[in-house]
This record gives structure tokens, C-alpha cells and sequence, in this order.
């Protein structure tokens, strides 16, 4: 037999396995910032690349935050659809729960992009943005998410504004791969893989990559705990609102 969510023996189960999943989150960055910021032993320092030198750290950091807003895109458009077919308005506090942290990680890859470019490709000088594809493309993605936000505002019945907010969040998620890896790549960039650059893979000591992979599941698992802490905070706002439980 299933219990119901509501249940507190099934809600006590949840809480813990939520626990559990958080220590193993919070235990696993702690060793990925470990190896990211660590100078000794000959396998956690990284190759001097040109150009790049120490900054090639960011690695560890500016893409997986990328990573981690594509990711949770995903799942922003998997509960816009499910409202579509449901009108389930739980799944629209999901959706909308997940595209606030989308941006937020968009946010931070916008923000460790222009401090890397300023300390690589233009240290020495007051340029910290230079409307790289890249970055215009990712800032374009950014803004169409906001613009998510903006159209939500704006819809005052709660049931029209699920059906029209989910509408907008799938064609918005379709412009993600085109936004943020196709588009760009065709384009003349100072960014690794850009057309007639050599993807960063090829340009960086596969010690690093002992970091990076980790890092890319370690940021998308706190990208879940946040999201996961959204759903929870609206969960009692609404129950606050309602004076009922209302299970997510």
C-alpha cells in the first residue's frame, strides 16, 4: 500500500531522505571546492595554459553553472507540460520554482563569464563585456526567462495564468539548445568551440576534467536543493493563504 504524501509517516520519510540528500550534496561541493582551490600535490594543480594561467579554475565553476540553468529548464518545461494536461496548479508552483533558480544560476554564469573574459582576454584594460556571441546569446536566454516573470505578474486569475505561463515557459525552453549551443557555435567567438576555435577540451589537461565533471553534479545537485526549498517555501505560503495542507 502507498501512503499519500500527506501522511506524516510518508512525510517523515521524505524529510529524511531530503536530509540525506543534502548532506551528500553539501559533503560532495566541500570536495569539489577542495580540488578546485587546492596548489599542492602534483594532481590538483592544473597545467599552465596559455592565456588562461590560474584562471582556467573558473572552469570549475562558469560552465557548470550553465550546465545547472539548462538542467533545471528541463524541468521547468516538464511541469509547464504537465499543467497543460492536468491544470494541476502544483505543477506550476514547480515550474515556476525551477525557472527562479534557472535564472539565478544564468545570472551567476553571466556574472563568472564577464570577470573571466576581463581577467583573460582583456586584462589590463576597463573592458568587462565585449557582446561576444557567447555572451549575448546566454544574456538573450537570460532575459526570455525574465520576460517569464514579467508575463506572470501581469495575469492576475490564478488558473489563466497557469495555462498561458506554461504555454510561454515551453516555447521558451525550446530556444534553450539554439541559445546556448547552437547558434553560438557558428559564430566567430573568442569562446573555445566557436568556429575556428578548439573546443576547451582540447586546450585543457585532462587533470582537470577530475574537478569539472564533479563539479557540473555538484552544482546541479544544489541547483536541486534550491529548487526543492522554492517548493517548500511556496507550499507554506499557500498553506498560510488557504489555512490548509495542500501536498506537493
Amino acid at each position: 500500500m502507498t501512503l499519500p504524501r500527506e501522511h506524516p509517516v510518508a512525510r517523515s520519510f521524505i524529510d529524511t531522505h531530503y536530509r540525506q540528500i543534502r548532506l551528500l550534496i553539501v559533503l560532495w561541493m566541500t570536495a569539489v571546492l577542495l580540488g578546485a582551490f587546492s596548489f599542492g600535490g602534483h594532481w590538483l594543480n592544473i597545467p599552465r595554459i596559455s592565456i588562461l594561467e590560474h584562471t582556467a579554475r573558473n572552469l570549475y565553476f562558469h560552465v557548470p553553472m550553465w550546465f545547472t540553468m539548462m538542467a533545471l529548464t528541463v524541468v521547468s518545461a516538464w511541469h509547464s507540460m504537465r499543467c497543460l494536461r492536468s491544470g494541476d496548479a502544483v505543477r506550476d508552483i514547480r515550474a515556476r520554482s525551477a525557472a527562479q533558480v534557472a535564472v539565478v544560476f544564468g545570472l551567476l554564469g553571466l556574472l563568472t563569464g564577464s570577470v573571466w573574459a576581463h581577467y583573460t582576454w582583456y586584462e589590463g584594460t576597463s573592458i568587462w563585456w565585449n557582446f561576444d556571441p557567447k555572451q549575448t546569446m546566454a544574456t538573450v536566454q537570460v532575459l526570455i526567462y525574465g520576460a517569464y516573470f514579467a508575463l506572470r505578474s501581469a495575469l492576475d486569475d490564478s488558473a489563466k495564468r497557469a495555462r498561458i505561463s506554461a504555454v510561454y515557459n515551453v516555447f521558451a525552453f525550446a530556444t534553450v539548445p539554439f541559445l546556448l549551443y547552437v547558434l553560438p557555435r557558428q559564430m566567430e567567438s573568442l569562446h573555445p568551440g566557436a568556429e575556428g576555435n578548439p573546443a576547451f577540451s582540447e586546450i585543457t589537461h585532462p587533470l582537470m576534467r577530475l574537478v569539472f565533471y564533479p563539479a557540473v553534479i555538484g552544482f546541479i545537485g544544489v541547483g536541486w536543493l534550491l529548487y526543492h526549498q522554492r517548493v517548500r517555501a511556496r507550499k507554506l505560503e499557500q498553506q498560510l493563504e488557504n489555512r490548509q495542507y495542500t501536498p506537493l
